[in-house]
Parts: structure tokens; sequence; C-alpha cells
């Protein structure tokens, strides 16, 4: 039962959380994948990546993508060869798993659906001055990027706010599933980093109430890879969502959690569970 606001926050993370058998199957499933590859190309080194290292993926499972880096040896590196890197691993892959229904090459990955959850295999290649290079088999170009460095520093962020930003991404990623997923994961997180840089997350509604009131400026300023690498990794929403319609959406978040909060201090806490099922949907607990 959840009767106070405290109690129906603490149901929203629960309600988030991937369970520990599941988090065993991703385990397996994860190194068993890494073996695949290995077995059939010459791999330098393989690490889990994406949200689930970072802490910060959520419920469903089933929706969810685990990501896994695997550096190549520099044999398999072509200028102009990203898709034909894409392509070896899928066939590579495919000699493990003949019998799994989809295993597909996407932009920078190749993707195996399994009936439970993804795989998303990332190979990438060693860059003389750190990080790695991966492919973007769609622009035809090798990205900079460094997956390690973004663990450290959620991890270095989450200690910062006593253990609360990681819990508070995961109901910012909550409602974004919710709202037909707007914000691309990982600019959702990044926005978030940014958003609480100074400031002290006193409680969950009053964060995430924060960071929607915050947002609708931040995602007007380019916001650059915390990790040092590569451009403004808000530039889609030129594309794929346009701004006025990532504003509005930020804009009835906002207005929503403030009246959340608004009517728990009037005292009136069955509405203001009302306004939060309005923020979250069904990942909120209903009031009783």
């Amino acid at each position: 039962m959840a009767t106070t606001i405290t109690s129906g926050f603490t149901k929203l993370r629960e309600n988030l959380e991937i369970t520990t058998l599941q988090s065993g199957t991703v385990s397996t499933r994860q190194k068993n994948v890494r073996d695949a590859v290995e077995s059939e190309m010459s791999v330098l080194s393989s690490f889990l990546t994406g949200s689930y290292q970072r802490s910060t993926m959520i419920a469903p499972l089933g929706e969810a993508d685990v990501d896994v880096f695997v550096v190549m040896a520099s044999k398999y590196y072509e200028a102009d060869g990203q898709a034909s890197l894409l392509d070896k691993v899928k066939r590579a892959l495919k000699k493990t798993y003949p019998d799994t229904p989809s295993i597909s090459r996407n932009g920078q990955a190749v993707t195996i659906t399994f009936s439970d959850f993804k795989v998303d295999v990332v190979p990438g290649f060693n860059r003389a001055n750190g990080g790695y290079l991966i492919p973007d088999s769609v622009l035809k170009r090798w990205i900079e990027t460094d997956p390690t460095k973004h663990v450290e520093l959620w991890t270095e962020t989450n200690k910062t706010h006593s253990g609360q930003f990681v819990p508070l991404v995961k109901m910012l990623k909550g409602w974004n599933k919710k709202n037909g997923v707007p914000f691309r994961s990982f600019h959702l997180e990044a926005l978030a980093r940014q958003v609480f840089t100074g400031v002290t997350i006193s409680s969950y509604p009053s964060g995430v109430r924060y960071f929607f009131d915050k947002a609708r400026d931040w995602i007007k300023v380019k916001l650059y890879d915390p990790a040092g690498y590569g451009g403004d990794i808000g530039a889609y929403l030129d594309t794929t969502i346009k701004m006025d319609d990532a504003v509005s959406r930020l804009n009835t978040a906002y207005d929503r959690a403030k009246a959340g909060e608004e009517w728990e201090a009037a005292g009136r806490t069955e509405k203001a569970f009302e306004r939060w099922r309005m923020v979250f949907d069904t990942y909120f607990p209903a009031y009783g």
C-alpha cells in the first residue's frame, strides 16, 4: 500500500528496477555474447557498457537494450570499413546463435533480439590518444567516445548526491518511456547530470520537479559528451522531435509535478497521487 508521497516514490523506485533474477540472466547472457565474438575474431578486450553498467537501466527488461563493447584488433580497421566491421561481427554471432530470430546490423552496433531482451554489440578500436573509435555505418564515419569514462562520471555524480542521482535518473527515464520516448536515453541522463550540477537533491519529488523546470532551458543549449568526445548529443532534437515539442512536454511534466507538490502541501495526498501518476503513469502506484 502507498498512502504517502514518500511511500509512493519508494514504490516508484521499486517498479523501475529489474529483478535480481533478471540481473543474473543479463550477466550470463552478456558473457556468452562476448565469448561468441572472441571465439571467431581477434578481440583485445570486451566489457559491459551503456545504461546497465551506469546502473540507469529501467524495467521492463524486455524493452531494454544491454550494451556490450568489444575492442577489436587493429587488423580489422579500414578508414571506410564501418559497415564491413559490423557485418563481420554479425557473421561471428550467427555462428553461435544460428537459430536466434533476429541478429541485425544498425548504425553503430549489431543487435541480437532474444526472447527476453536485446543485446547491442558495439565493436570499436583503441584510439591513439585515449578512448575508442566506434563505427557509424549510416554516416560512414568513426565516432570518438569513451563509455568507461561515462561510468566513472555517473558514479562520481551519484556519490556527490548521496546515492540519489541514479534513482532520480531512472524516474526521469520512466517518465520518458511512458511519454513515447521523446528524448534519447543518454541525452536525458547527461541533461540530468548538467541540471543537478552544483545543487542538492533534497527529495525525489522536488528533484523531479526541479529537473523539468530547468531542463526547459538547458535543452536549448548545446550539450557535449561529458567524456570530452564528439559534438552536441542533443542535436537530434532538430530532426526526430522539434524543440517546441520537447519544451512543451517538459512544461506539461513540470506543471503536473508542481501540482503534485502543492496538493501534498495542502494535505490532499490522494490528489497528489493523481498528479504524480499523470507524470509517471503506471510506474507510480495508485493511492491506497
